[in-house]
C-alpha cells in the first residue's frame, strides 16, 4: 500500500524520517515546518556581526552506525573532531568533570567532607523516592550539597523532589568508590567518562549546518512556514494556519506532546498532557574581540554568582563560528514556572556572571551579544511522566500517530540529536517495513 505519510516538524527527528523516506524510495509523503528554516532546536543563526550561534551548547556524538554514516555522508569530512575539555567552576577554581571523580581538586576540608558522605552513602538500604533523594543516597551529602543539588536545580529549574531518577543511566557518572579514593590519594585526574568525551562539530553553519545538508534530498516534499494548528484524528486530517488541510494514513509528529493533545480532537488525555513539565532556556551569546584565552570546550556552574548553568567556548568548536579576530562564549540560563528570568536584563546579568567567574575581564572588548529564548528546551522527567506518556502514547499508536523526537516523545534520556534522528528513521521503518523501534520504547 502506498501509504500517505505526513511529518510535523523539520527538526532532527522529522528530518531523519524524511531522509529515510526518500532513501527507501517512498514518494507519498510531506514534511511541514512552522519556522522559515529547518533544524528545530538544532538550527543555527548567523547574526549581522558575522557570529554564528546555536540554541545552547550542542555537540554531536552517536550511539548508532546509521547516524554515523549519515553524518559522514552529509558533511563529507567538513567537520572538526574534539576531545572534551569540560570543567566545573566552583569555589573560585576549576574542577574537572565529572565532579565526583575529581574531588582532589577541591579544598582539603571539602574533599574530606565529600568523601565521608560518599562512604556513608554506600551503606544506604532505603530506596529513594525521587531524584533529590537519589543524589543524596548515591553520592552522599557533601557532593550533593556542593554540586549535585545546586547544579541540577539550576539546569532543570524544577524542584528536584518532584523529579524521578529513571533518566540518569547515561547522563550521570556512576559511583566507583575505589576509583574515587585512588584519585584522591594519588592526586590524579579522571576526565574520560561519558559518551560525549569525543565529539564532532560542523566546520560551517554551526550545528544547523548538519541538518541543512538534508534539505537537498527532501526539498520537493518540504514545506516551510507551515504551522499545524489542529489535528482531526477521526478523519486523519491536519489543518494549518493558512487554512489548508491535508489527509494522512500515518502521521509522524515532533510537536511538543502536550501541545499536540491540546490541538487534537482527543478527549480524556488532557490531564495527562497538562501534567507534562518542561523548562525553557535563554541562550545568551557574547562575542569578544581578540583570541580565545582558553582551550576548554564547556563549563558547568553550580553556584549563585552567575545566572547560567553552562558556558560553551563556542568559537573553539569551529574557527568559522566567529569572525576573524574574535571569539565567542555561549551561555545557557534555564527558566520555568518555578524559576523566572527577565529576558530584558539577561544580557547584563550574563556579562556580570562571566566577570564574577573569571571567564572575561573588564578589559576585554565585547563586540556582539545574542539572545534566543527556547520555550521548549528540556522535557522534565517528573515523577508522573511515565504514567502520563503511557496513557497518551498508547492511544496515539492505535491511531497511526507516531509522536517522536525530543519533545514529541518527551523523554530527555533519549533526546539527543542522534536519538532524535534515529526515532524518525525507525518510525518510518515501523510504518513501511513493520520493523520494531529500538530507540523509542513505551515505558509502562
Amino acid at each position: 500500500m502506498n501509504k500517505k505519510i505526513l511529518i510535523i516538524g523539520a527538526g532532527p527527528c522529522g528530518l531523519g524520517a524524511a531522509y529515510r523516506l526518500q532513501e527507501l524510495g517512498h514518494s507519498n509523503w510531506k514534511i511541514y515546518e512552522a519556522n522559515p528554516c529547518v533544524g528545530g532546536l538544532s538550527r543555527s543563526m548567523k547574526d549581522d556581526k558575522g557570529f554564528i550561534w546555536d540554541i545552547g551548547g550542542h555537540v554531536i556524538f552517536s550511539h548508532y552506525p546509521y547516524f554515523d554514516a549519515l553524518f559522514e555522508k552529509l558533511l563529507s569530512g567538513q567537520y572538526a573532531a574534539h576531545t572534551r575539555s569540560c570543567w566545573i567552576r566552583i569555589m573560585s577554581s576549576f574542577v574537572p568533570y565529572p565532579f565526583q571523580n575529581n574531588l582532589n581538586f577541591l579544598p582539603p576540608d571539602i574533599t574530606v567532607e565529600c568523601l565521608l558522605g560518599l562512604i556513608k552513602a554506600q551503606n544506604q538500604e532505603q530506596a529513594p523516592s525521587n531524584f533529590k533523594e537519589w543524589t543524596s543516597m548515591t553520592f552522599g551529602e557533601g557532593i550533593s550539597k556542593y554540586f549535585m543539588h545546586p547544579y541540577n536545580s539550576k539546569v532543570w529549574a524544577h524542584p528536584l523532589e518532584e523529579m524521578s531518577f529513571s533518566w540518569v543511566a547515561e547522563r550521570v557518572s556512576a559511583v566507583d568508590l575505589k576509583k574515587i579514593l585512588e584519585s584522591v590519594v594519588k592526586n590524579t585526574k579522571d576526565t574520560q567518562w561519558g559518551p560525549n568525551n569525543q565529539f564532532k562539530f560542523p566546520l560551517h553553519g554551526g550545528t544547523g549546518g548538519l541538518f541543512e545538508k538534508i534539505v537537498p534530498f527532501i526539498k520537493d516534499h518540504l514545506f516551510l512556514n507551515k504551522e499545524a494548528v489542529s489535528i482531526n484524528t477521526a478523519k486523519k486530517e491536519i489543518s494549518f494556519s493558512d487554512g489548508s488541510k491535508e489527509r494522512y494514513d500515518a502521521l509522524i509528529s515532533t510537536m511538543p506532546l502536550n501541545e499536540f493533545i491540546r490541538c487534537s480532537d482527543l478527549h480524556g488525555l488532557e490531564e495527562a498532557a497538562d501534567s507534562l513539565r518542561y523548562s525553557s532556556v535563554l541562550a545568551v551569546g557574547v562575542g569578544l574581540k581578540g583570541e580565545t584565552p582558553s582551550d576548554k570546550t564547556w563549563l558547568y556552574f553550580p553556584e549563585s554568582d552567575c545566572p547560567f548553568y553552562r558556558v560553551t567556548y563556542f568559537s573553539n568548536y569551529s574557527p568559522n563560528n566567529a569572525p576573524e579576530g574574535c571569539w565567542s562564549l555561549l551561555t545557557e540560563v534555564s527558566h520555568s514556572e518555578y524559576k523566572h528570568e527577565d529576558k530584558g536584563t539577561i544580557v547584563e546579568k550574563v556579562i556580570e556572571g562571566l566577570k564574577n567567574t573569571g571567564l572575561i575581564t573588564s578589559k576585554m572588548e565585547i563586540v556582539d551579544t545574542y539572545v534566543f529564548d527556547a520555550k521548549h528546551a528540556y522535557p522534565t522527567p517528573t515523577l508522573g511522566r511515565d504514567a502520563a506518556l503511557a496513557a497518551i502514547q498508547s492511544k496515539l499508536m492505535e491511531l497511526d500517530i507516531y509522536s517522536r523526537g525530543r519533545f514529541g516523545a518527551w523523554m530527555y534520556e533519549t533526546g539527543n540529536m542522534d536519538h532524535s534522528v534515529m526515532q524518525g528513521v525507525e518510525a518510518v521503518n515501523k510504518i513501511l517495513l513493520g520493523a520494531d523501534e529500538t530507540v523509542w520504547r513505551l515505558k509502562q
